[in-house]
């Protein structure tokens, strides 16, 4: 029928698709020798030349006969391996031809991207997270206090519109409506989202609660500063090793990654080198959500360190992720002569000596290992690196064990339950941070769905994924009744595979279970939450957890993160009990876990967790009131400017900017209709700190809304002026009458003889710090007052002109 229709008959042709080695060089060698010696034509095609002349030089050190030939009109001899350049995703046999074709992604089981697609991205400039604020939040003033939201408001004052956040405090006096807080878009940059713990009470405007509670803050977060600053100064005077530059062996491992970097990636990547390369040991924290390619950046570290004839080692929370490190290593080390070893409870006890000896002999380059690694009979002859996976996954000893290798060790830790990003602008120096924000390419959110359990549900979820040939994880958090789950769910899905897997079993079925799940044997593996950490089936892209009430918020977004690694599109089902409630705890979680499920959703989830917690175990038991008392932001923002102060630098001051003049400065609602995006572009803006920031903000708002209104020119005008006003010392100008108010302002005798001359109608008033100058008109006779851009321009002219001399800028 189909060829009637036009279609062309198939054909069986003799082929058989190549072996897959998956990184084992030796099996490979194995088979190409004996292909040869039974007069076998054989081809190998590379993706790009390095690795070309690379297999060349390991067929040579094997013995094997091989060259390099151009992929048009070869024609090869059964004696010698034709390495050719060329795109192939599989090989092929054909003994009827005589003649092997083998790929690189056959011998080590990688699948390469074409060349072309590989340019890198500019990484995206200082992103802040936009504040997500719902009617009702609690925020914090830094100059008031805790306050509610209540909404953004448009205010038209004396022909002037602005946008405000109003904001809810409590009442003056008892029995009294609450008072409101109009907050200028300009000045949001004091105004953080309150995360801390429970329902805090809401602050009085201009009492003096807010004060005492911030001074007892600040006092106890100079303790902190000061353990912080030893520790870095302990660092700091420690010789470690400097790292060579990059070898042609390092550039070849990186030409082989087999997909495109995202642009965090690139720049962590580099940060991390440079660290490498430094002789204070290094120690950074690479913090980047599920999924996001933080293995890649240890796989080229620890190459680096192994160039330099050092060892290294990588600690891991669980015995599957050694397995499946072990794999991804010994993949992208295949071609290169690296000895790498793991260390678990999957390895005899035999095996388990041999690699203790072999660390200590030095004969080892890299063992990938469990908390079996910090034992004290583990010595390590060179050790260069240590990289630590799921940093948040470690106790307190083992975390102390750590601490006494980073004096003298590069170490390299990563994590996917960040630490809210603020913190990292806090420690900033103490300890070296990289965030990857950017998700890899084709990478789809997952399709969340939180509900009762239901079998027909459950069924339909698990046939879907049964036609799409992929693979499923179910989530059954008790061993005593996992066989249970795994009859009940064959009865329901009669024609699924299915098998168990738990923490209990014993080292080597649970070995070979996962073994025959990662290559297709099984279509549903039914499991525990030992799959929680790190694990990556690219082909299992549906997640059943049946108790999902049970489990804490990083758990459920690590166990999220197990779907969704390829290019299908991944679904998540939570489901809990119809008939029993849920506890508040509980429904909160569920509801995060749903509203968080866009690409890198582990920072909201990481934020929310410290407000369903407390954040008590951030920092030590100790210092979760202080945070309660003041919020995280504000507290982890005065960690910083005290550890500033401590190594004398002098912190920022950021006095509260108000520019309070008449001019049409807003978002307009036409130009951005979205009040989270305004938002988001109001907090960037009242951040900036320099006019390079707003020239940037500028290009971006014009790419991402087109042509600016008059109105949107005159707020990144303002956000200029803030920028200059700052700079001379100025955190006040506004209209008052028929003047213009520039506060605070200590002028010399000379500069009040100045503003004399310019403007002869000007007041000082030195008690109060502040000048008046008579505010200008369009005439001098029966002309308006200026306003908009003009009035802006002249008040640069007079900080220029007069208040800060010195720093204006040379014409």
């Amino acid at each position: 029928v189909d060829t009637r229709v036009g279609a062309v008959e198939s054909r069986a042709l003799p082929f058989s698709a190549a072996a897959v080695y998956r990184g084992d060089t030796e099996q490979a060698l194995s088979d190409v020798r004996s292909a040869l010696q039974n007069g076998h034509r054989v081809m190998l095609v590379t993706p790009a030349a390095g690795q070309a002349q690379r297999s060349v030089e390991v067929f040579a050190e094997h013995d094997i006969a091989a060259r390099i030939d151009a992929i048009s009109g070869v024609d090869p001899a059964p004696d010698v391996v034709h390495v050719v350049t060329g795109a192939l995703q599989h090989g092929f046999s054909c003994d009827h031809l005589r003649l092997v074709v083998l790929t690189t992604d056959d011998l080590v089981g990688q699948r390469a991207v074409p060349r072309e697609g590989r340019r890198l991205p500019s990484r995206r400039r200082k992103e802040i997270d936009p504040p997500e604020l719902l009617p009702g939040d609690h925020v914090v003033h830094e100059q008031h206090g805790v306050g509610r939201y209540v909404a953004m408001a448009e205010r038209t004052v004396a022909g002037a519109t602005r946008e405000y956040l109003v904001l809810e405090y409590a009442a003056s006096k008892r029995g009294q409506p609450a008072d409101r807080l109009f907050v200028p878009t300009d000045g949001l940059d004091q105004v953080t989202r309150y995360v801390g713990g429970e329902q805090p009470s809401l602050d009085r405007l201009g009492g003096s609660d807010w004060a005492k509670r911030k001074g007892r803050a600040r006092r106890a977060v100079r303790q902190i500063a000061a353990e912080l600053i030893k520790l870095y100064a302990a660092r700091q005077a420690t010789q470690g090793h400097a790292f060579g530059p990059d070898t042609p062996w390092q550039r070849e491992l990186e030409e082989a990654f087999p997909y495109v970097e995202t642009p965090d990636q690139a720049a962590s990547i580099d940060e991390v080198k440079r660290d490498m390369e430094r002789p204070v040991p290094m120690d950074r924290l690479i913090c980047g959500d599920v999924g996001y390619g933080k293995t890649e950046i240890a796989v080229r570290a620890a190459f680096k360190a192994i160039q330099d004839g050092k060892q290294v080692i990588v600690l891991v929370p669980t015995t599957l992720l050694v397995q499946q490190h072990m794999a991804t290593f010994a993949e992208r080390f295949a071609q290169f002569p690296v000895t790498l070893r793991a260390l678990s409870r999957f390895q005899t006890d035999r095996e388990a000596a041999a690699v203790i000896d072999g660390l200590r002999a030095g004969s080892i380059d890299i063992v990938i290992g469990t908390h079996r690694l910090l034992q004290p009979e583990v010595k390590v002859a060179k050790l260069g690196l240590v990289i630590v996976d799921e940093e948040q996954r470690f106790g307190v000893e083992h975390k102390e064990t750590l601490k006494h290798l980073r004096a003298a060790v590069d170490v390299l830790s990563m994590s996917a339950t960040p630490i809210p990003r603020t913190l990292e602008m806090a420690i900033t120096g103490i300890r070296e941070m990289s965030t990857i924000t950017t998700p890899p390419e084709e990478r789809h959110p997952v399709l969340t769905f939180v509900g009762g359990y239901d079998d027909g549900q459950v069924t339909a979820a698990v046939r879907r994924e049964l036609l799409r040939e992929g693979q499923a994880f179910y989530i059954h958090n008790r061993v005593q009744s996992i066989d249970k789950a795994v009859r009940r769910l064959t009865k329901l899905v009669p024609d699924a595979r299915i098998t168990a897997a738990h923490g209990q079993m014993g080292e080597h079925r649970l070995e070979q279970v996962m073994v025959d799940f990662w290559d297709k044997k099984y279509d549903v593996l039914v499991c525990t939450t030992i799959v929680e950490s790190g694990l990556d089936i690219a082909n299992a892209n549906t997640l059943i957890v049946e108790r999902s009430d049970l489990l804490g918020l990083s758990q459920l977004h690590q166990l999220r993160g197990r779907v969704g690694r390829g290019s299908e599109r991944a679904y998540a089902y939570f489901l809990y009990p119809p008939e029993s409630p849920l506890t508040e705890t509980a429904h909160e979680r569920l509801v995060t876990i749903a509203q968080h499920s866009e690409l890198g959703g582990g920072m909201a989830v990481a934020m929310k967790d410290l407000e369903i917690r407390g954040a008590g175990n951030l920092l030590g038991g100790e210092q979760s009131g202080h945070i309660a008392d003041v919020g995280f932001d504000l507290y982890v923002r005065m960690v910083g400017e005290a550890v500033a102060d401590y190594r004398g630098e002098t912190p920022r001051d950021d006095a509260e900017m108000r520019i309070e003049l008449p001019i049409d400065a807003h978002l307009p609602h036409d130009y951005v209709p979205s009040e989270r995006l305004r938002l988001e572009m109001y907090k960037r803006l009242a951040a900036v700190r320099s006019d390079g920031e707003v020239a940037e903000l500028a290009d971006e708002i014009l790419d991402r809304y087109g042509e600016p209104p008059p109105a949107v020119l005159s707020l990144l005008e303002v956000a200029r002026l803030r920028v200059r006003a700052a700079a001379a010392g100025v955190s006040e100008l506004n209209v008052a009458g028929n003047f213009v108010r520039f506060a605070p302002v200590d002028l010399p005798e000379s500069g009040q003889l100045r503003l004399q001359r310019l403007y002869p109608k000007a007041v000082v008033k030195p008690s109060v710090r502040t000048i008046l100058i008579p505010r200008p008109r369009t005439a001098a006779v029966a002309g308006s007052p200026l306003r908009d851009g003009p009035l802006l321009a002249w008040c640069r002219q007079v900080l220029d002109s007069v208040v800060d001399r010195i720093a204006a800028p040379v014409p």
